[in-house]
């Protein structure tokens, strides 16, 4: 459907490299995002429904992971980034939900790769400001693409646009349409009317 309609793009969605190595293995369709302090208007927004995946690795904690996920984390000095940045997949992002209420979140936790520490954190944190669980299809590139690190890409942001675009095309799904809509009303069933974007 979408490989037909996008055939490449330069927008990409920054996250920890061990949650997108849990979108790319299927290990997880969920993201938790409450925004960097470089967002708009000081919120997390989404500017891209289909979205590269760009793995980050300076700031992953392994204490607000679960053990499977923590045991792949990487510990790198502050400051530190690669020369060049391996894009494997990109994501449709098809639903949007904001929870505020702990219960709701605590319930969601058998779908996402982070524990109770991380929830707490996340919750505190700017707390007039809700949670956002993003649901994400996930798609692998038919080969990894290395593209060059630049600084313009650091900083406490979630969006950002490379130089060059990349190509979509032979990308295939992690899981199967089924698989895919199966876990999806199993979420949409917990947060029920919670819904802040339908299905697009």
């Amino acid at each position: 459907m979408l490989m037909e309609e996008l055939i490449m793009t330069n927008h990409a969605l920054k996250e920890w490299a061990v949650a997108i190595n849990a979108l790319e293995t299927g290990k997880t369709i969920m993201l938790l995002r409450k925004g960097g302090i470089h967002e708009r208007n000081g919120r997390f927004e989404v500017n891209h429904k289909q979205i590269l995946l760009y793995p980050t690795f300076e700031h992953q904690q392994p204490f607000l992971l679960k053990p499977e996920s923590a045991n792949l984390v990487i510990p790198v000095t502050p400051g530190w980034h690669p020369e060049t940045v391996g894009i494997n997949s990109w994501a449709e992002i098809t639903d949007i939900f904001p929870v505020s209420e702990e219960s709701v979140v605590n319930a969601l936790l058998p779908f996402h790769i982070w524990n109770d520490n991380f929830i707490s954190d996340r919750l505190k944190w700017k707390p007039r400001q809700p949670l956002y669980i993003l649901l994400l299809r996930t798609y692998k590139l038919p080969q990894e693409q290395e593209i060059p690190y630049h600084a313009k890409y650091g900083g406490c942001k979630s969006w950002i646009d490379l130089d060059q675009p990349i190509s979509l095309q032979g990308s295939q799904p992690i899981l199967s349409s089924s698989m895919y809509d199966q876990l999806v009303a199993q979420i949409r069933d917990i947060v029920s009317d919670k819904l802040y974007a339908p299905s697009i």
